[in-house]
């Protein structure tokens, strides 16, 4: 298996998706009520076989992408396993989460004209529109307002006022809208990697050929696909001089989910590099007019789209769910039953101020980068990337696909260094956190754990790099000339700003 060629790995990579598919349309995350009679409970027994069939796949899957990153793929070659890996999941049913059910009732909910801002899915007439898709919503979320911003509120809404609510196309309509986002990702990383001299191919393979994408973007729907694809073509756009265009978009990222924000602080330096005029103005340009274009954007979002604007109070509320990922929960859960026990107080604000100080570390570091960015010594866009990772690192509510927002952004500016071998690594392990179903068992960690040695352990004795790359640091000439584009990560390209403070 290891001397496959292209085609075999693609092949490979293909028949683990299927195999997924196959799985989850008994182990998926099924609806609780299908008129369609598609997406029904087969019993136990079948959905104990289907999920380990499901595993199965996902392992195939993971080998053949691994194997598929030391192979020296085109452009074209890695667009064509894309297509063969995505296939499989357009008509299967949810997978890996029950988020989509709240998309499609929160939509409901903006065409009955409910306020998604102050009420959850369970507001919803159970026998009405998105009443199938409120009884599947997860415990945690029916009574939880809509963090989301009021784009993709319109878009939800749009999917059930077309749909009538129904599940299986308005989940089949969802996930339209994703690959939609996973076109904009592969359209923006081809270009984000020509920007800094690096690898088309190599940022197609780990930013949008990656199993953790597949799975939870396309197969599991997540709206994360589409506010890293929009933020990632605003990025471009910014560095190919249309920073107010680059903001606009970002604006629309952020009516998706707000962490896109970030993005407008690295577009403020590419402002600041190319302003003319005394410093002071230069500064000013760089630090507010994205952010201003930005607002305008979202405030016109928010007023076009009817729902208020109560989504700038609803940022918070995924907040108080607490997940294994995050380093800053466990953290003050852990310090906070430790006050409890010894000095009797309350561990809820306790666990609160650790994810607090983490939020407030996130932050310092990010304006470090940024500042780092501004003085040339590291691209806005990598800066970008790394932001992204350290936001998701130190918040207080961590899920697997989370770390595609920056993996994204890295995926074209770090290829073959370190960076990009922990998100390798990371990939391989956070895909088998997750059931079919969308829980998070005790051996879905366990597989994690033991994925991280295996793969740390694997790359060790054989990185996964294309033939003739060279690796930092690694003595030799290189033996193609992708592989001078995909050393150093840290060195700044052409267009990294230059301090001019």
């Amino acid at each position: 298996m290891w001397a496959m060629s292209t085609v075999g790995h693609r092949r490979l990579g293909a028949a683990g998706s299927l195999a997924i598919v196959v799985g989850g349309w008994f182990a998926g995350k099924l609806p609780v009520h299908d008129p369609w009679g598609l997406w029904t409970d087969h019993g136990s027994a079948a959905k104990a076989a289907a999920a380990v069939l499901a595993y199965v796949g996902l392992t195939v899957l993971v080998v053949a992408w691994w194997q598929y990153g030391k192979t020296a793929a085109t452009v074209r070659d890695t667009l064509v396993a894309l297509v063969w890996w995505t296939a499989p999941f357009l008509l299967a049913p949810p997978l890996y989460s029950a988020d989509v059910y709240s998309y499609i009732a929160q939509g409901s909910m903006v065409v009955e004209g409910h306020d998604v801002y102050t009420a959850g899915p369970s507001a919803l007439d159970p026998g009405g529109i998105g009443g199938d898709a409120a009884a599947s919503v997860g415990n945690h979320w029916r009574d939880t307002p809509a963090p989301y911003g009021p784009l993709f509120l319109l878009l939800s809404a749009a999917v059930a006022w077309t749909t009538g609510g129904e599940i299986v196309p308005a989940v089949l309509a969802m996930r339209v809208i994703a690959l939609v986002s996973l076109a904009l990702i592969v359209w923006a990383l081809r270009r984000l990697a020509r920007e800094h001299g690096r690898s088309e191919s190599r940022a197609l393979w780990l930013g949008a050929l990656n199993p953790l994408l597949l799975m939870h973007v396309v197969g599991g729907v997540h709206n994360d696909g589409l506010m890293i694809g929009l933020m990632l073509v605003g990025l471009v756009l910014a560095l190919r001089g249309r920073w107010i265009a680059g903001s606009a978009l970002v604006g629309l990222a952020m009516m998706v989910k707000s962490p896109a924000a970030v993005a407008l602080l690295f577009i403020g330096v590419l402002v600041h590099a190319t302003a003319t005029g005394p410093r002071w103005r230069r500064w000013a340009k760089g630090l507010l007019a994205p952010g201003l274009i930005a607002c305008a954007v979202a405030g016109g979002a928010t007023l076009i789209s009817g729902t208020g604007f109560g989504w700038l109070r609803t940022q918070g509320v995924a907040a108080n769910i607490h997940t294994a990922l995050s380093v800053t929960s466990d953290v003050g859960l852990g310090l906070g039953e430790l006050a409890r026990l010894l000095l009797g107080v309350d561990a809820e604000p306790v666990k609160s101020a650790v994810q607090t100080l983490g939020l407030a570390a996130a932050i310092a570091v990010i304006l470090v980068l940024a500042r780092r960015a501004t003085r040339g010594t590291m691209t806005p866009a990598h800066g970008l990337g790394l932001s992204l990772l350290v936001l998701v690192a130190l918040s207080p509510m961590v899920q697997p696909w989370y770390l595609l927002w920056g993996m994204a952004v890295v995926a074209a500016t770090e290829q073959c260094g370190r960076l990009a071998a922990v998100l390798t690594v990371l990939s391989v392990a956070l895909v088998y956190e997750t059931h079919p179903m969308g829980a998070t068992p005790p051996y879905g960690f366990a597989l994690a754990g033991l994925a991280a040695v295996l793969g740390t352990l694997a790359l060790r004795r054989t990185p996964v790099v294309p033939p003739g790359v060279r690796l930092p640091g690694q003595r030799g000439p290189a033996d193609s000339t992708e592989s001078q584009d995909a050393t150093a990560s840290t060195t700044p390209s052409a267009r990294a700003p230059q301090s001019t403070s």
